[in-house]
């Protein structure tokens, strides 16, 4: 069984307390933080009576408080950041400080006793590439500073970049995970998720809400999966200083999606299609596909999703139910 101290940022959000769960599962000490911008505490509640859980309830920009909480830790895993696009549209000032002030305090700090960091980065770094599946080593293709959307994917690659000097010139121990759509128990469709919105849209029997024609493709990876993988790569020391795509490369149009999600909820809701600058803003651009490529990660520790779509939409339904 695994040991140590383990510093969840973000561990009050959707894949982070599974990260918490499962790490505790494994033996570790936990410690949480959080500001619950867009966490919960009812997701990590249930473990408030476990001697090997902490948290604190504050930002990563605050220094003193980080300071204290990664000296007391052996690894980070840093998912501490802004989440959705309809969050990240909303509130672009506070997602970009939070994605790149946060994540430089987060190594600035494990640099000084050469702490393991875990950096959470996102398939957005791949931009408006049409050139799938998407390799780690691929350019990126990113759209006009005026269009906010892009905003969080120039953070997210800045992270990396990061990580990546401190990797370089500092040797600092760090592993970047680039995730694809996540999805499980817990998830909210508040911030622009599709599955969780589909899910509980159809168990209410309210139109489920397509944006643009429903044409455009997406991978989900359960949540399970990717903690998986995740902790794969942390047990890898050939993972150290590499950048790995995490999820599922299952493609479905997102108009198939609607249809499983009202065809497995048992729902009658009929499908409505938005615009895209009706459900965000104007000039709002989306990719048309956004395909991993899993062969680095299942090479260095023969990573393969065991969760099919049906399994995690079902599971999805399944806790809004409950």
């Amino acid at each position: 069984m695994a040991s140590g101290r383990a510093l969840v940022t973000g561990g009050a959000g959707f894949i982070g307390s599974h990260l918490v769960e499962r790490l505790l599962r494994d033996g570790y000490k936990v410690h949480v933080i959080d500001d619950l911008s867009t966490g919960s505490f009812d997701n990590i509640a249930a473990l408030e009576g476990d001697p090997a859980f902490s948290y604190t309830i504050d930002t990563v920009l605050d220094l003193g408080v980080m300071e204290r909480l990664v000296d007391d830790c052996d690894v980070v895993f840093h998912l501490a950041a802004a989440v959705g696009v309809e969050y990240v549209i909303e509130s672009n000032l506070k997602s970009m400080q939070i994605n790149i002030r946060g994540t430089e305090n987060v190594l600035e700090l494990a640099n000084r006793g050469k702490k393991k960091v875990i950096v959470f980065s996102s398939s957005e770094v791949y931009g408006k590439s049409t050139d799938v599946p998407f390799a780690e080593d691929d350019d990126s293709i990113l759209g006009a500073t005026t269009v906010t959307r892009w905003s969080y994917a120039v953070s997210k690659a800045v992270d990396e970049i990061l990580a990546l000097a401190y990797w370089r010139e500092k040797n600092l121990p760090v592993v970047i995970v680039r995730l694809f759509n996540t999805c499980g128990p817990r998830q909210t469709g508040k911030y622009g998720m599709v599955v969780p919105r589909f899910v509980k849209q159809a168990l209410l029997g309210e139109p489920l809400t397509v944006y643009g024609d429903g044409s455009q493709s997406r991978c989900f990876a359960s949540v399970y999966d990717v903690v998986d993988g995740i902790l794969g790569l942390h047990a890898s020391e050939a993972a150290l200083g590499g950048v790995f795509n995490v999820g599922n490369d299952e493609e479905v149009r997102i108009i198939d999606l609607a249809r499983l999600v009202k065809e497995l909820a048992g729902s009658p809701s009929p499908i409505r299609f938005i615009p895209y600058e009706e459900a965000y803003e104007r000039g709002f651009e989306d990719m048309m596909r956004r395909v991993p490529d899993l062969s680095r990660i299942r090479a260095a520790i023969g990573y393969r999703p065991k969760a099919t779509l049906g399994d995690i939409v079902r599971s999805v339904i399944e806790y809004y139910k409950t």
